[in-house]
């Protein structure tokens, strides 16, 4: 019989479909996983911005992951957004219960309108309850300076600062330089062993960038759980990602911030 690549990911429902559970799902499809779900929070969302947040009860988080993981398993989990400390500290917990390692977390706090979607007093449970828990963490610049209280403003700190988020107890860092005025969006990637890795890629000329975060994060989620490298991982998650958005740039949807095309490898146009 043959097996399915079992990818989890806890996060927000995003109404309007580009981002959260929706963009991580088609991506967990796109690049040949089994998608499951865990929602943490559901929003009234389009490409404009988020109207409303309805935060789930943590009762019911622990519901969803009890359920998912007794009877089918996971291969790798991404987790996305969890607005609430109580959220919080109810998923690391079960996941320490269960003893799940292949952990990408997408630190999200603000959706690409720029509304929250995390509060603030959820920043320092964050940092203390999950952070220790993931295999690898994806934060922009932004949300880098939240967790770590600096400024990062050149490409020459993102290094030291990809340090500083390691030390509080990711094992590998992957900090998105994607908010910086340069030529190309460049990622530095610090491994567990202290290596540097750099990966670039073309800045293209779109608004169609919602969702961008999510589907990375469930890409790298989705070949970790596939056997390869954390290196291999985030380098065939970029190559994914660039294709989605250069694929996305040629559509209209909505009158805001549109979604990538998660499916531009399967579709025709």
């Amino acid at each position: 019989m043959n097996t399915y690549t079992r990818l989890l990911t806890i996060a927000g429902s995003d109404s309007g479909g580009g981002a959260g559970i929706q963009a991580d799902l088609k991506t967990f499809s796109a690049l040949g996983g089994y998608g499951m779900s865990v929602i943490t929070a559901l929003t009234a969302q389009n490409t404009l911005g988020v109207r409303a947040i309805h935060s789930v009860p943590p009762e019911f988080v622990a519901q969803q992951i009890d359920a998912v993981v007794t009877d089918i398993g996971v291969d790798a989990v991404k987790i996305g957004m969890l607005f609430t400390s109580d959220i919080i500290e109810t998923v690391a917990e079960r996941l320490k219960f269960y003893n799940l390692r292949t952990i990408v977390l997408d630190p999200v706090m603000t959706a690409k309108s720029g509304d929250k979607l995390l509060e603030d007093s959820a920043i320092e449970a964050l940092r203390q309850q999950l952070l220790p828990l993931a295999m690898l963490i994806t934060p922009n610049l932004p949300e880098a300076r939240l967790l770590l209280g600096r400024s990062i403003q050149t490409l020459d700190e993102m290094p030291d600062a990809a340090k500083a988020l390691q030390q509080l107890g990711a094992k590998h860092v992957l900090l998105k330089g994607g908010h910086l005025d340069t030529l190309r969006s460049m990622d530095c990637l610090l491994t567990a062993d202290g290596q540097i890795h750099w990966f670039d890629a073309p800045r293209i000329a779109t608004k169609n960038t919602h969702g961008t975060g999510c589907t990375l994060s469930s890409a790298i989620a989705a070949y970790l759980g596939k056997g390869f490298t954390v290196a291999e991982a985030v380098k065939h998650a970029k190559d994914y990602l660039t294709g989605a958005i250069e694929h996305g740039a040629t559509y209209t949807l909505g009158k805001g911030h549109a979604p990538v095309h998660h499916f531009y490898k399967l579709w025709r146009d």
